[in-house]
């Protein structure tokens, strides 16, 4: 199983394809086989990583491990890079992830090349951020009333991803996914909540961004990214799907971003 160390931490990571390098990170569960497809028909011009995030998945949780946050998480997508030999690369970031690549882009500018934030899920820039986490409070203690945090979890990945998305996911990457249900609950719910760079800093960012929404996702996010755009001066790219499109629309969505994956790596 390849393992590398990065940031003081075991990350489990796969490697496709050959060309300029790209690295996907996922948001809650941290389980990189949920982009199997999608990274797939990027590594005929990529080379692609993926990888468990630090606890999550086959990515062994350190010890006295209890907290996290968006620069935590930043460091760890780029020790792995440097780790593998792959810096700078372009960083595609999904849900919570993609505030993890937005962090990368602020902290670590010289591993990035350019970014993809995919919904952004920016709390603070939701009409009514206390609704949405009231809500998913609510969806994640009658799962585990009913069966426990996996359980718990489970309702949580079927709200963000949807019920048919969920079932497209190989038994096998659901217990992967279903088993950060710990560290979600342990660690990470909350713990990116807050995050929000200032206006002046998101102004002075010079890394390209991609900024993506997908068309059949939640408002909220659309919320989040409208006001995000417009402090970094970029536009929302709509793209098919749902919030889980490398699922449901993976090929739209790899040729959604290629020209710029193309640009940015001239």
């Amino acid at each position: 199983m390849p393992l590398q160390v990065a940031n003081e931490t075991e990350l489990y990571y796969e490697v496709r394809g050959y060309g300029p390098p790209l690295l996907l990170i996922m948001g809650a569960s941290g389980c990189g086989d949920v982009f199997g497809r999608f990274a797939e028909l990027l590594a005929d011009e990529f080379t692609v990583v993926s990888y468990d995030r630090r606890g999550n998945g086959r990515s062994p949780r350190p010890a006295d491990w209890n907290t996290t946050s968006p620069e935590e998480q930043a460091d760890d997508a780029a020790a792995l890079l440097a780790g593998l030999g792959l810096a700078p690369a372009a960083i595609f970031g999904t849900s919570s992830a993609g505030i993890f690549a937005l962090a990368a882009v602020i902290r670590r500018p010289e591993s990035v090349r350019g970014a993809v934030l995919h919904e952004p899920a920016l709390f603070r820039l939701f009409d009514d951020p206390q609704e949405v986490r009231d809500r998913l409070t609510r969806l994640v203690m009658e799962g585990m009333e009913a069966g426990g945090p996996a359980a718990g979890f489970e309702r949580f990945l079927r709200f963000a991803a949807g019920d048919a998305n969920w079932e497209r996911v190989e038994p096998g990457v659901q217990k992967t996914m279903l088993a950060s249900a710990n560290t979600y609950f342990g660690v990470e719910s909350g713990a990116f909540d807050s995050y929000l760079p200032d206006e002046e800093t998101l102004a002075s960012i010079t890394t390209p961004i991609e900024l993506l929404v997908s068309a059949q996702s939640h408002p909220f996010l659309s919320e989040a990214a409208g006001r995000l755009a417009e402090w970094l001066g970029v536009e929302v790219i709509r793209t098919p799907g749902t919030h889980f499109p490398y699922l449901d629309h993976p090929e739209a969505l790899a040729e959604s971003i290629r020209p710029f994956l193309r640009r940015i790596s001239e």
